[in-house]
């Protein structure tokens, strides 16, 4: 475990947006798997690969660069690490980016499942509030602790593993027809 923790480490340092991006799509690819079984309790035979593939494709594709990227620019607009700069940074975070962010993640998620263009932005009026409330409930703590104890370059792993739970919520959100 100390070895793959160290490989982790000298992936990140050379390449942080792929490590960032990997371990985005990995963590959407395990919270689908759990939404699918724990949740929907569909059954090895009733999983849906397809759909674990598509999550782990927007956490590699969008998840891991987006959030990598805003961690970065947060860092940029908010220098520091004290607990009030935790606080402005986590007020950011949730009151701007947070809204835009998930928007954007239940628009292509539609997007990949077929929706059209109508169906999509149905299924985003019907989804979102409940999604952004719930969002909330679980980020801002999170966040708090993220900004204040956690150096950059691991900020989004820190997130990707909380947000086990949150993609499982997202992707069971998402795909739910």
């Amino acid at each position: 475990m100390a070895a793959l923790w160290r490989g982790c480490g000298r992936l990140l340092a050379r390449r942080p947006w792929a490590a960032q991006a990997l371990t985005a799509g990995a963590l959407m690819g395990v919270g689908d798997v759990i939404a699918q079984q724990l949740v929907e309790r569909r059954g090895l035979r009733g999983h849906h690969g397809p759909r674990t593939m598509k999550m782990m494709v927007i956490g590699f594709c969008f998840v891991g660069p987006v959030v990598g990227g805003w961690y970065k620019i947060l860092d940029q607009l908010i220098p520091g690490t004290t607990k009030v700069v935790a606080v402005k940074k986590m007020v950011l975070d949730q009151g701007g980016f947070a809204p835009c962010f998930l928007g954007c993640f239940l628009a292509i998620t539609g997007a990949m499942n077929g929706l059209s263009a109508e169906e999509n932005w149905s299924k985003i009026q019907q989804d979102y509030t409940d999604a952004l409330l719930t969002n909330y409930c679980i980020w801002p703590p999170v966040q708090i602790a993220n900004f204040y104890f956690v150096p950059l370059k691991h900020r989004l792993a820190v997130v990707q593993c909380v947000a086990i739970v949150w993609n499982c919520y997202l992707s069971w959100k998402a795909n739910r027809m």
